[in-house]
């Protein structure tokens, strides 16, 4: 069951959403990745019930939420939702903010509800503390404890991660998902955010202009994405020109290694991640025009002839450039 949007448009004046079909299985974490005023926000604010969709239908758990006759409000779809900014309220103390929603629903003992909460998202002994008190973290867990403790059928995310700095995204990033799959939740995020969709996510849904681009795994989407947007958009694409003869790519009169590419003979575009290329004694020669420390590995931007790659490596500069894994652009 899941989260299911089929045929889901919205438009202000322009197209937002455009026939939008979308498929989250019960119990994944899944994201929709993509710039600003790609729709995604849009489409997660339809499956919230705070937008309604113009055509197409939304379903929840198998039930209408959404669509021609039906537009179930807010409250009776029995979702949690985590906005960017953390959405806690500044005159109630950390346990009243988690509980007050439950005491509206009048759920039994909404207190130990909410402490139960609390500690699964590690605030044990914040119950009294107030917001003003606490870090930017500290707030979004409370905000997510919330969500919890109202035992969502699906858990919307929002960029909820963005106003936090690079120290706790990472690590409130790796707590979400470890609670999500702790509690076998349905999670739908929505982020701009490319490390965020890989690392947190089952399946990630790359959008542009309205239009969903391709669905997978994370390292399918990193590895082999399917069309020049998403290459470009999930990390750094180097792209080298190419000659497809038989069904093998020739890259600078060598065989790319294990690049098979059936399609017509001619000109093609191959397409490699920094990481998946390395410097070597032979192969294709390269110079090197400026090395930058990054840590855990250094990044150098080179010239292969005319054409500038990005190689991301721990090993020394080499004078000639070998490509452990690459595809053929457009196929």
């Amino acid at each position: 069951m899941g989260v299911r949007l089929s045929g889901v448009s919205k438009s202000w004046g322009r197209p937002v959403l455009r026939a939008m079909d979308l498929h989250v299985e019960k119990g994944e974490i899944f994201a929709l990745l993509g710039p600003s005023g790609c729709g995604k926000t849009t489409a997660l604010r339809i499956v919230a019930g705070l937008e309604t969709p113009d055509e197409g239908t939304v379903h929840v758990d198998g039930q209408l939420v959404a669509g021609p006759g039906t537009a179930l409000p807010p409250e009776a779809r029995q979702l949690g939702m985590v906005f960017q900014s953390y959405a806690v309220w500044p005159h109630m103390n950390v346990l009243e903010n988690v509980a007050w929603p439950l005491r509206l629903r009048k759920v039994p003992d909404a207190d130990v509800v909410a402490r139960a909460a609390l500690s699964r998202v590690r605030l044990d002994g914040f119950a009294d503390r107030w917001p003003g008190t606490l870090s930017g973290g500290q707030q979004q867990r409370v905000a997510i404890a919330r969500s919890l403790a109202t035992r969502p059928r699906v858990l919307l995310l929002d960029e909820p991660l963005s106003n936090l700095d690079a120290g706790l995204r990472e690590e409130l990033r790796d707590q979400i998902a470890v609670l999500a799959r702790e509690a076998g939740l349905t999670v739908l995020l929505v982020t701009h955010d490319q490390v965020e969709a890989l690392s947190m996510c089952d399946r990630v849904a790359v959008m542009s202009d309205g239009v969903i681009q391709q669905v997978g795994a994370p390292r399918d989407i990193y590895l082999r994405p399917r069309t020049r947007f998403v290459a470009g958009f999930v990390g750094i694409l180097n792209t080298l020109p190419a000659l497809r003869r038989s069904g093998r790519v020739e890259l600078a009169g060598l065989d790319a290694p294990g690049l098979e590419s059936p399609g017509a003979d001619g000109p093609v575009e191959i397409g490699f991640r920094p990481e998946s290329a390395r410097f070597a004694a032979q192969g294709m020669p390269c110079a090197i025009q400026r090395t930058v420390y990054r840590g855990a590995f250094s990044r150098h931007h080179a010239l292969v002839g005319e054409h500038p790659v990005i190689v991301d490596t721990r090993e020394a500069p080499g004078p000639c450039l070998a490509i452990t894994d690459a595809w053929v652009l457009g196929d």
